[in-house]
């Protein structure tokens, strides 16, 4: 079956969400899972409507609160491949928070962020990705705050699968994604995207004359050296590392937890308790 919906799209021409939709449709449909395993969450912003452009389940956050949903449902139903995706804006500026004690818990979902440093949906305003110093529709001054580093970020939180992709490669991004949902944990995919309307700064050819592969490009370059990782993490301006970056094999949240290691939620008794006795102590 097909996880390409024919419905109205309601993104700029030329943006790169249609490239990260087409991608995520073609992955989803080459996944040995059922579609009725697969759950996507999504916080606001126009990267947060990418479900509503599939043939999937979904479930539509509030700002920024997109991982905490998808925390909750991969919790009560392990059996599901949980998906949560954003913008830069919404999963690194609003959902900063969800997102650093997610990659802290190790809960196995995959997060994909699509990332053009800018707030695309409230036309223009610098995210916490934008560059310093550039101006925006509203910082006509410029960027007065430091860039955010998504991806030192991960790893100085020792996140246990940290990646970056680009919208403009497509093979690229299909086997990055993919791999981070075979990853058993936390999966971080940090993609590079341009706005064409609100950022004119990171354009297309801005990101293809910059980005390269760490593994292409250094054969011998090992992802579990933590140290070498957060090197390459630095690495922005001329050059800009993509792949996946930093990956460890710590133990899940759900391998961790007593209750959970116990099996699928949802299959155990949840039949009404008798709880009057209890609460005659506090008469």
């Amino acid at each position: 079956m097909s996880f390409e919906r024919n419905t109205d799209i309601a993104w700029c021409p030329g943006c790169g969400n249609f490239a990260i939709r087409a991608a995520v449709a073609e992955l989803l449909g080459e996944l040995d899972v059922d579609q009725d395993k697969i759950l996507m969450v999504s916080g606001i912003g126009q990267a947060a409507k990418l479900p509503h452009y599939l043939n999937v389940s979904f479930f539509d956050g509030l700002h920024g609160r997109a991982i905490p949903v998808a925390f909750a449902a991969k919790v009560v139903n392990p059996e599901l491949v949980v998906i949560a995706e954003s913008g830069d804006g919404d999963m690194y500026g609003e959902g900063g928070n969800h997102m650093i004690h997610a990659m802290r818990r190790n809960v196995d979902i995959t997060v994909i962020v699509h990332d053009n440093q800018i707030y695309g949906l409230t036309k223009g305003q610098g995210s916490p990705t934008t560059e310093l110093g550039m101006k925006t529709s509203v910082q006509h001054w410029g960027m007065l705050s430091e860039q955010m580093n998504p991806i030192a970020m991960a790893i100085a939180m020792n996140a246990s699968f940290v990646a970056r992709s680009f919208s403009g490669n497509k093979d690229h991004l299909k086997r990055v994604v993919r791999e981070a949902i075979d990853h058993k944990g936390f999966s971080l995919v940090d993609v590079m995207q341009p706005c064409i309307t609100f950022n004119k700064h990171n354009t297309f050819a801005w990101y293809r004359s910059r980005l390269y592969d760490v593994k292409e490009e250094h054969s011998e370059y090992d992802p579990y050296d933590r140290v070498k990782a957060f090197e390459r993490s630095l690495e922005w301006g001329e050059r800009i590392p993509m792949g996946i970056i930093y990956r460890n094999s710590r133990l899940s949240f759900h391998e961790l937890n007593p209750v959970l290691k116990s099996g699928l939620n949802l299959s155990q008794d949840n039949r009404p308790a008798d709880v009057m006795e209890d609460l005659k102590a506090f008469r």
